[in-house]
């Protein structure tokens, strides 16, 4: 099982720590130089800020739910977070507090998703038979989908009266309720049934339906 994750509008700056190692990132063979023009057109002095790993940077709703510092190492490599900047990256990566919205136009650049996604298509891992969960938004779902393996989105949905309505701001929550679920699992779902079943043991109301995991909050 491979989880996707957002990154998060919200970011701590971290005070301390080396400066970015682009050649210690996630994929370094294959992302360092696009990487390295994307740190160049938005600010090269991110390159000489101090860095943390992205599990400690990102600090939006999904991840205070998801709670990735606390998650064992082998969990926490099963995340893979998608960026504007960066392409993606892992929760142990280092990197520095940036902004960088994902429909940003940069010089040189151009969309991030179109710049990114020929790189991520060579880069990540795409299996037959894999899990993927996405919990991505619709901006970074964009970036990157696999061919072989099952992808499996993570929605979420209030309900009332018999009628369903899309959530946004609570989905990231809902999203990192799920994610915590499936990587806390002793065994990680081999299968959407798998993550459907992981999910409710955790106490959440789920359903599946064409291919997504349906939250019902």
């Amino acid at each position: 099982m491979l989880v996707l994750l957002p990154p998060s509008e919200g970011k701590a700056e971290p005070e301390s720590g080396d400066r970015v190692d682009l050649g210690s990132l996630a994929y370094a063979e294959q992302l360092t130089e696009r990487r390295a023009a994307a740190l160049a057109a938005v600010d090269p002095a991110l390159g000489k800020a101090a860095a943390a790993p992205a599990a400690d940077v990102y600090t939006g709703v999904l991840f205070k739910r998801l709670e990735l510092p606390r998650l064992p190492a082998k969990a926490r490599r099963r995340v893979l977070i998608f960026s504007a900047l960066w392409g993606v990256v892992r929760p142990d990566d280092r990197i520095p507090h940036y902004k960088l919205p994902p429909k940003t136009r940069l010089q040189g650049i151009g969309a991030p998703a179109a710049y990114w996604r020929p790189a991520l298509t060579e880069a990540l891992p795409d299996e037959e038979g894999e899990l993927v969960v996405d919990m991505r938004s619709a901006a970074y779902a964009s970036f990157w989908k696999p061919k072989r393996a099952t992808l499996l989105a993570v929605r979420a949905f209030t309900e009332k009266d018999g009628e369903r309505k899309a959530v946004s701001h609570m989905a990231k929550a809902s999203r990192g309720d799920v994610a915590r679920a499936l990587l806390q699992a002793k065994e990680a779902p081999a299968d959407p049934e798998g993550a459907a079943t992981i999910a409710e043991s955790a106490g959440l109301r789920v359903e599946l339906a064409d291919g997504s995991l349906d939250v019902i909050v």
